[in-house]
């Protein structure tokens, strides 16, 4: 059944087709969070990302007359850009270079380290976590800590699961990073903390 979301949907790559840049920029907009999930999804840096996003909408716009179903385009795109990232990790492997590491500098001798960098510091904690659950949890989570958080159905078409799948393993996931939040000395009263820091 065809609901005004799809009417909207096609309309907008129809007039995308023709030039129209309003309805160019409305789609970038609704789908630019998903594709830069799938892309740090892949842990590249913000450079690499950015080119991955800026590849997929290229291939969107070369290939716009041919996306006949406005349902197809979601997982349209977060196809191009799982191949993009791939693409792009395939080269960088073979252009990388070994650098000689900089010197150690002497430390600044100054104040104790402020707020912000105590902050940066826990959430960094906090994302070594992450890394120590399973590429399932991984990459879910990664998808739907995107700003603004994708849609079930876009998370579906990033991942390739089933919708109704999403929110258990979601649940399974928080559940199993709390705890190892909790064994962590760093990050054993995060929680508690007056600002929480970005809570998972």
């Amino acid at each position: 059944m065809t609901t005004e979301v799809d009417v909207e949907m096609r309309s907008l790559l129809a007039a995308a087709s023709r030039g129209d840049q309003t309805a160019w920029d409305l789609i970038v907009r609704q789908f630019s969070s998903l594709l830069w999930s799938i892309a740090r999804g892949f842990r590249l840096d913000p450079i690499d990302a950015s080119d991955v996003v800026q590849m997929t909408w290229l291939r969107l716009v070369e290939n716009l007359d041919r996306i006949a179903e406005p349902d197809a385009l979601p997982a349209w795109l977060a196809t191009t850009a799982r191949r993009e990232s791939l693409q792009l990790l395939r080269r960088t492997s073979r252009q990388r270079v070994i650098r000689q590491p900089e010197p150690l500098e002497m430390p600044d001798p100054g104040p104790p380290v402020d707020h912000t960098i105590l902050l940066d510091e826990r959430d960094a904690a906090l994302w070594r976590k992450v890394a120590e659950l399973g590429e399932t949890c991984r990459r879910l989570l990664r998808v739907l800590m995107a700003t603004p958080p994708p849609s079930y159905p876009e998370v579906s078409a990033a991942l390739g699961v089933p919708t109704g799948s999403i929110g258990p393993t979601r649940q399974r996931c928080l559940r199993r990073l709390r705890q190892l939040i909790a064994a962590d000395e760093l990050l054993g009263d995060w929680r508690a903390a007056p600002d929480g820091g970005r809570r998972p």
